[in-house]
């Protein structure tokens, strides 16, 4: 087989896993995770993860690697992804990346800049201060020392003001100034096909029931069982995932039941925009509707053309 990988992306609840599984139950394919929250173990339900039933009939690769009290980089999913297509490529089969986390997805693309290690004592201090100052407090020091990152954030954006200052002060340089150096391409043919809705209100349909069948089968109860196992904050990467932040919130008392169904499905609306607003910036070889009628038909066909060109 030539060594070619094909990536599947689209927003949440864009029917992006159904597609792949019923595409690698007709080629020879095992499918790689490209999602920032299914790398934790014991998010499952808000992550929608994929059953045991779907992983035994088709491989998954990059799902449960770490605790939901660990974090997990992009750079660090361009490792492991090129290692996992590596070895797909190497039994004969077909590496499918599937998923919507646009930034893990352009890291394995385009490359990703060297930067320094997190410093762990440098973090804390940080944090220290957040908690003393508060975080637009520290985005506007972020904007005196590295201006044009600072304008990319929000000032409630803790984990990426945090990162930008952590670097400044480690290397002594921006942020902004370290996004120059050359970047490697995967080593493998990498064919991308997008899954962009036609019509926006099937997609909040689609996220609206998603959302409230979470809820049903246990969101709430699966973050309290965590939060049980696990010393668990807030402001982990984890715990702010969209489902997971907006449940905690409601374990803490800010909110009932119903508010956060509403909160949840608003909070999902916003992530999948943000993530069309990438899939319309990025070098794309096909797009999908995936609310078209027959769209695993066509998806399949699309898949074909793409390998064989």
């Amino acid at each position: 087989m030539a060594r070619v990988a094909l990536a599947l992306l689209g927003p949440t609840a864009s029917g992006k896993s159904a597609l792949a599984m019923r595409l690698a139950e007709r080629i020879p394919a095992e499918i790689v995770s490209i999602d920032s929250a299914q790398v934790h173990r014991g998010m499952d339900i808000g992550t929608a993860k994929p059953s045991a039933a779907e992983r035994a009939r088709v491989p998954h690769h990059l799902i449960d690697l770490i605790d939901p009290t660990q974090s997990y980089s992009a750079g660090r999913f361009r490792d492991d992804a090129i290692i996992a297509v590596e070895s797909i490529l190497a039994r004969g089969r077909l590496p499918l990346l599937v998923g919507g986390t646009m930034l893990y997805y352009r890291a394995l693309a385009q490359g990703i800049d060297a930067l320094p290690a997190a410093d762990p004592a440098l973090r804390a201090a940080i944090e220290a201060e957040a908690r003393q100052r508060g975080w637009p407090a520290l985005h506007a020091e972020l904007a005196r020392v590295d201006p044009e990152t600072a304008r990319r954030l929000k000032p409630n954006d803790a984990q990426r003001i945090q990162r930008a200052l952590e670097i400044c002060r480690a290397s002594g340089r921006p942020l902004s100034a370290l996004h120059t150096a050359p970047r490697a391409a995967p080593p493998f043919r990498l064919l991308t096909l997008a899954l962009i809705p036609a019509d926006r209100a099937d997609l909040h349909a689609r996220i609206a029931e998603r959302f409230a069948r979470m809820l049903e089968a246990g969101l709430v109860e699966e973050l309290r069982a965590l939060r049980a196992r696990y010393t668990l904050d807030a402001a982990l990467p984890s715990m702010r995932c969209v489902g997971y932040r907006q449940a905690w919130a409601h374990l803490e008392g800010a909110f009932d039941r119903a508010a956060l169904r509403e909160k949840g499905i608003a909070a999902t609306r916003q992530l999948a925009k943000r993530q069309l607003t990438w899939l319309r910036a990025l070098s794309l070889d096909a797009v999908l509707d995936p609310f078209a009628p027959s769209a695993a038909e066509r998806f399949a066909e699309h898949a074909g053309r793409l390998l064989q060109a």
